[in-house]
């Protein structure tokens, strides 16, 4: 399976404080299938990756909040350069939430001029 190429809606997420039963609406809506992210749980964080009936990889995750932030689904688009993606969004108006550089997969959460949230990332280098 290739990478999807840079401008791609590539992941999506469901922040919930309550993953069980979102888990159970997603999966008997779409016959979704989840897995825990195993290396996110060993640093604390609840997240379960997605995947739709017979993917060979996910394509989003749930993230359980633990009620610290209010519940939100949120999609991400692949880019190349993070940095950039957010100065030229700045630059058409947008504004730059949070920029998380040293993560992996590096990742900023943006509002576009009309307020409405998104993510980019980069994948980890291969």
């Amino acid at each position: 399976m290739s990478t999807p190429a840079p401008g791609t809606l590539a992941w999506f997420e469901v922040a919930t404080d309550d993953p069980e039963t979102t888990q159970k609406f997603y999966g008997s809506l779409f016959d979704w299938t989840f897995e825990s992210d195993g290396a996110l749980a060993a640093t604390g964080l609840e997240y379960r990756n997605i995947k739709a009936s017979g993917a060979d990889r996910p394509m989003g995750g749930i993230f359980g909040t633990n009620g610290q932030l209010p519940n939100h689904a949120v999609f991400y688009i692949l880019v190349a350069d993070i940095e950039a993606t957010c100065a030229d969004a700045e630059q058409l108006g947008g504004t730059v939430i949070n920029k998380r550089l040293d993560a992996t997969p590096a990742f900023a959460y943006l509002r576009d001029p009309s307020g409405n949230q998104f993510g980019v990332f980069t994948p980890p280098a291969a």
